[in-house]
């Protein structure tokens, strides 16, 4: 009888870090456009997706959907799952229902391990560095799936037998590795070992015996096979990809064989566009295939335990052939050739002094509000988890603090815990993978070690000029930076937030502000509180004047100040903060301050100002990003809706112009063409506007919108009025009820997908075809479906690339 086949794919997710550290938001990211920042664009592209991925008829047609994660090993990297949970839920939840079909299939055993915190290259972690990641990484796990954890990924596979100790310290069974990680191994119970001159045989698991007395298992993917996946455009064809799989089985082998891969899981869908699509077709093939079963590591390792021990080469990678040196040297790794990256060993070495220094003060001082400071700081998670929520805090420091501490030293203690959480994260590994000291995942780095400095400095320590001098022997490639000092004053220490700062913040916001509770909360680090504002208009001007309480919803230190904001209309701010004043001589500075706004000069304003309201000042860049987008948009808003109306005139004088220099084929003067282009694309989005909600529906308008501009050449703008296209279905989607409106739903559904096929267009239909479904799926669980209605639905899944035999389909 032949051995049993067993097929497992595992991907690794995952994102650095990318919130603000002092606001806890992840921040708009150009880079990402047209998406808010690089979490939700990859999200769209392949975290989401591999939640419902396509399986597709030879006309394009969805037959099926697949939820990839419940038929794949996978994990997510812990701060991803965070930003997730409050961003994204639906997503994670298919995520968490993926690991609970799995083990129902699997003898218990889900697809789902855990994975070490913040992606730090454990084998250059220190001990205790260590067993935090390990400790955190389970705390999270349990905390979204459930249940105790049976693998753990290391960041980048880096390894080391301390990392492995730490691992089987925490309960952790197992691990994934490279192949070229195995140093060398035998069968259990012989003497002679086999080096690594061939390559380890990945088709089985393997038993690593400690130092300790202890033991874990590990696994070696298939290195050939995961780079073609990775890098070698393996997805493009599911049945390609479904053959290198079967491939990779030797028939010579005398034991049940595992044939798995490892790989980025953003392989599928983001490096990789309808990677996804391509993973769903293979896992849908094996899952029905009577010769070979879909299986995970943890369920193989129960099936069949190791027959075969090995060792590992220490301080070695999957990603770097040089082990950990990406991490601390200039060893050649590199994304782009002309650039050096002989900043990364200086960046270590920096943090690593500033890392003793901030390890020195936690030991210290952290006695003074701790009994055990490091075991509060393993704890610590419990409150990461629960984020702002103070019961969580309280229970924390009754379990781990002194019962004696006051209020100071309550704030003490969350500030030395918050400077270790911004010590760790300045290690995340993606700071040192790609080529510039200056690029955003390095920065991302350097943010949390100005954190962890700020706050340092509330015990006496000032540590910024040592490591910024540090930091100079780390070459940047680009000339305006120099260094990395040069990084730090330019890129960094803008950057840096405190009380004042968002006190600024939410004073210059007052002006703009929807809603008049007085309580505003943009960033979700602090809580700010409106005491008292008087806000005036004078022309396009503003003046806001008042009273604010901020405070950390972290550390719960607080800080009040008077404000003066004074908007001289366009983009020009001039925001004072003053806690010099007293309560009564606040009152009686407000009651000159506004008659003289309302008649008097803004010169004498100004003087009023200098001489009787000293504090700090500050402007419009010192808004935090996102509210600085939005007042920009809302103050230009007027000056762009003058320009609409200039063009259109400009473009309703000269339609007939721009017809015959078209008739003519001569060039339209870019002048000209903007001005039209512009008039018809805010018409056309009018349009779908109208053809989404109006009670009248008609594409006689987008029609002869069209044909204004095809005499001349008028393109339309495709990707915003796509955007626009999708969001109206959705919108209009999301309006069924019991089915009575499906009718009028379906008929607005046509008319905008008509509109857009009159535009040349295809609308990203993802979430619309999901809402299609779902909304079928309930009302037939419902028993609401008649026949009528089943076939306006039928009708509608051919309008929105949908087999009508879907909706026979359940999950």
């Amino acid at each position: 009888m032949p051995h049993p086949r067993y097929i497992c794919i595992h991907g690794h997710f995952y994102q650095p870090p990318r919130e603000n550290p002092w606001l806890g938001v992840v921040e708009v990211q150009d880079s990402a456009a047209p998406f808010h920042d690089w979490n939700e664009r990859v999200t769209h592209e392949s975290y989401a997706p591999n939640t419902r991925a396509r399986l597709l008829d030879d006309r394009g047609r969805i037959t099926n959907i697949l939820n990839n994660y419940a038929w794949m090993s996978f994990n997510f990297g812990p701060t991803l799952l965070q930003w997730m949970a409050d961003a994204e839920p639906d997503v994670l939840r298919k995520i968490v229902e993926a690991d609970r079909l799995s083990r129902e299939r699997r003898g218990g055993h889900g697809n789902a391990i855990a994975q070490a915190y913040n992606h730090m290259i454990m084998p250059l972690a220190s001990a205790v560095d260590k067993r935090t990641q390990v400790l955190w990484g389970v705390a999270d796990f349990r905390h979204r799936f459930g249940r105790e954890p049976e693998g753990m990924w290391l960041a980048e596979t880096a390894v080391d037998v301390a990392s492995l100790e730490a691992l089987a310290d925490a309960g952790i069974k197992f691990t994934i590795l490279a192949p070229r990680q195995a140093k060398r191994w035998r069968r259990i119970g012989e003497k002679t070992w086999i080096e690594n001159g061939g390559g380890i045989d990945p088709s089985q698991a393997y038993l690593c015996r400690l130092p300790s007395g202890r033991s874990i298992a590990l696994f070696f993917y298939d290195g050939i096979i995961s780079q073609q996946v990775a890098f070698e455009r393996l997805l493009d064809r599911g049945e390609r990809f479904l053959g290198r799989l079967f491939g990779g089985f030797d028939g010579h082998r005398d034991h049940p064989q595992l044939m798995h891969i490892a790989t980025d899981g953003e392989s599928y869908g983001h490096h990789h566009a309808h990677g996804d699509m391509a993973l769903a077709y293979v896992l849908e093939r094996l899952s029905k295939d009577p010769n070979v079963k879909l299986t995970n590591y943890g369920e193989f390792l129960e099936l069949h335990p190791p027959r075969w021990e090995v060792e590992i080469h220490e301080n070695s990678s999957w990603s770097c052939v040089h082990g950990v040196e990406r991490w601390r040297s200039d060893c050649g790794c590199k994304t782009r050739g002309d650039w050096q990256q002989k900043w990364r060993g200086p960046l270590r070495s920096a943090l690593d002094g500033l890392k003793e220094q901030l390890d020195h003060l936690f030991s210290t001082r952290g006695r003074v509000c701790f009994r055990d400071p490091w075991a509060a700081r393993d704890g610590y998670i419990r409150v990461i988890l629960s984020r702002y929520s103070e019961e969580a805090i309280q229970a924390f420091l009754n379990e781990f603090g002194h019962p004696d501490l006051d209020d100071q030293q309550t704030t003490d203690a969350l500030r030395l815990l918050e400077i270790q959480l911004d010590a760790m994260l300045m290690y995340t590994s993606c700071g040192w993978f790609f080529d510039e000291l200056s690029g955003l995942e390095t920065t991302q780095c350097l943010q949390y070690a100005a954190r962890a400095i700020s706050m340092a400095r509330q015990f006496d320590r000032d540590l910024e000029e040592a490591f910024v001098t540090a930091l100079e022997a780390a070459p940047s490639n680009l000339p305006q930076y120099g260094d990395g000092r040069g990084v730090w004053e330019q890129c960094i220490r803008p950057s840096v937030v405190d009380l004042d700062r968002v006190l600024a913040h939410h004073a210059i916001s007052l002006i703009y502000q929807s809603g008049d509770d007085g309580r505003r909360d943009d960033a979700s680090a602090y809580d700010v509180q409106t005491l008292d504002q008087q806000i005036r208009t004078r022309g396009v001007g503003h003046l806001a004047v008042g009273r604010l309480r901020a405070r950390s919803r972290r550390t719960w230190n607080e800080a009040e100040s008077n404000f003066v904001v004074v908007h001289f209309g366009g983009l020009d701010f001039h925001t004072v903060l003053s806690s010099s004043l007293s309560a009564e001589d606040f009152l009686e500075f407000q009651s000159r301050l506004l008659p003289i706004y309302r008649s008097g000069s803004l010169a004498e304003l100004m003087r009023l100002l200098d001489q009787e309201f000293p504090g700090a000042t500050h402007q419009l860049d010192d808004l935090f990003r996102d509210e600085q987008r939005r007042i920009i948009g809302i103050v230009l808003s007027d000056r762009f809706e003058d320009y609409r109306r200039a063009f259109e005139h400009l473009a309703n004088e000269d339609e007939e112009v721009l017809n015959r220099l078209g008739r003519l084929r001569y060039p339209i003067p870019k002048p000209l063409r903007a001005a039209a282009s512009t008039y018809l694309d805010h018409h056309l989005r009018e349009q779908i506007d109208w053809l989404e909600t109006g009670e009248e529906h008609s594409l006689a308008p987008v029609e002869h919108l069209c044909d204004r501009g095809r005499s001349w050449g008028y393109t339309p703008e495709r990707e915003a009025l796509g955007k626009a296209v999708a969001e109206g279905l959705q919108r209009t989607l999301r309006g069924i009820q019991d089915g009575s409106n499906l009718g009028m739903v379906a008929t607005r559904v046509e008319l905008l997908l008509d509109a857009a096929a009159l535009l040349g267009m295809k609308p990203d239909l993802w979430q619309v075809q999901n809402q299609f479904l779902d909304a079928f799926i309930r009302l037939s669980d419902d028993g609401t479906l008649d026949p009528s209605l089943r076939e306006i639905f039928a009708k509608l899944a051919v309008r929105l690339d949908v087999s009508p035999s879907v909706l026979d389909w359940r999950p």
